[in-house]
């Protein structure tokens, strides 16, 4: 089977990596990838939201299958222009998508579905964006309606910062808060049926404790050993199955992963947003822990016919996942400074390293080129050990001005 990747970022290095380990997997290429990618497959310079070219690009290398792997090519239609050029592709249609890419879409389909969620109100005007913040109250919760690289969403406070990030979204999705531990989930979808993969949990805030900026993560761990018992057949029924049997009706049928942000509050777990394709960091974890051949199930998906019965082998390790991002993130990051080390990172037991915004600089050396920059990815026989493993990887890491949580995965110690 041969394979073309789509993005450039942390999660196509997860991706390309497990698809190195399917023995049916023969030839894997990746449009644009990274320096990390390049190890594992040969890379195309085409943009991954133009989809003529990548749809150009599969036809040209003979590919059985293309994964779109971020949420702005599949907002962008290049997964419907490589159907069109009669090419399996894994990733949603463009209005299927919209799950992703309106949140307003994502909240009329889940009141369709009857899926928990909190209650919310779209707004296009001062006015209204007052009043329902007014109506539900502080902590405010304020979400771009569209696509924000996961720092479109304010938690605050303070009403003036909710006022002030809501007047610089075009339409403003307002929140009830809701309380308890948050934890990600995904499922391999193929229209009608799906497979539940590895449960995991992320850390959204750029600093210690929860505190500062929402970032798109700055790590993550599966399993999620916390969950009560039967959390996943709790989510194939209330969570996965409603909403695709809800888009098959409007006759936008979901092929892909579908990515539901979940928190578990006293009522129960209810959806925070679905997302349309594999998450970062989230997708690093449960990837590194997947012990099935991830081609063929992706193929499955791509064209109608995973089995209703598939059951998944996954490694019993805990796997955490420390995401370095660069100086200034996220709200300025930092470009062009030379990351060295990372041969001692990944020389500890355990310990990979997977790119997501590095690039090779004018001398051919390792620079940053983007916000979150690396992921030390450690594999452990318990939390502790994965943990300490990480950092220990961590450590051997040099970017001028670095950014990392040094309390991913502490909860579980």
């Amino acid at each position: 089977m041969r394979i073309l990747v789509i993005g450039p970022g942390g999660r196509e290095h997860a991706i390309v990596k497990a698809l190195a380990r399917d023995p049916e997997v023969t030839e894997i290429h990746a449009a644009p990838g990274n320096p990390g990618i390049a190890t594992l497959a040969k890379c195309h310079p085409v943009d991954a939201c133009d989809g003529p070219a990548v749809a150009a690009l599969a036809t040209e290398l003979g590919v059985d299958l293309v994964v779109v792997g971020p949420e702005a090519p599949l907002i962008a239609g290049v997964a419907d222009a490589v159907r069109t050029a009669g090419i399996a592709c894994f990733g949603p249609t463009q209005a299927a998508a919209q799950i992703e890419g309106s949140k307003t879409f994502a909240k009329n389909v889940m009141a369709s579905a009857g899926i928990p969620t909190a209650q919310s109100r779209t707004c296009t005007t001062a006015a209204e964006v007052r009043a329902a913040l007014t109506e539900f109250g502080a902590p405010y919760v304020v979400k771009d309606d569209g696509l924000a690289a996961g720092k479109g969403v304010l938690v605050t406070g303070d009403l003036d910062a909710a006022l002030a990030h809501a007047a610089g979204c075009q339409r403003v999705v307002i929140e009830e808060f809701l309380s308890g531990p948050e934890f990600s989930a995904f499922a391999l979808c193929d229209g009608t049926r799906s497979v539940l993969l590895a449960l995991a949990r992320d850390y959204k805030r750029v600093g210690d404790g929860d505190t500062g900026p929402n970032t798109g993560g700055m790590g993550a761990y599966s399993p999620v050993p916390w969950l009560p018992a039967g959390i996943e057949e709790q989510l194939s029924g209330a969570v996965v199955e409603p909403l695709l049997a809800e888009l098959a009706r409007r006759g936008t049928p979901f092929a892909g992963v579908l990515f539901p942000g979940l928190i578990l509050t006293e009522d129960g777990v209810k959806i925070i947003e679905y997302n349309a394709r594999f998450g970062d960091p989230e997708t690093q974890v449960v990837l590194e822990r997947l012990e099935t051949p991830l081609g063929g199930l992706l193929m499955a998906c791509a064209t109608g016919t995973l089995k209703p019965d598939t059951e998944l082998a996954w490694s019993p390790d805990t796997v955490v996942n420390v995401v370095v991002a660069s100086d200034g993130y996220p709200d300025n990051p930092v470009t062009g400074d030379e990351i060295t080390g990372l041969a001692d990172a990944a020389a500890v037991e355990g310990v990979d390293v997977l790119h997501a915004g590095t690039a090779h600089g004018p001398d051919g050396n390792l620079v940053a080129a983007g916000g979150r920059i690396l992921s030390v990815l450690a594999r452990g026989a318990d939390p502790a050990q994965a943990r300490a493993r990480a950092y220990e990887g961590l450590g051997h890491v040099v970017l001028r001005g670095q950014v990392a949580r040094t309390d991913i995965a502490a909860d579980l110690t």
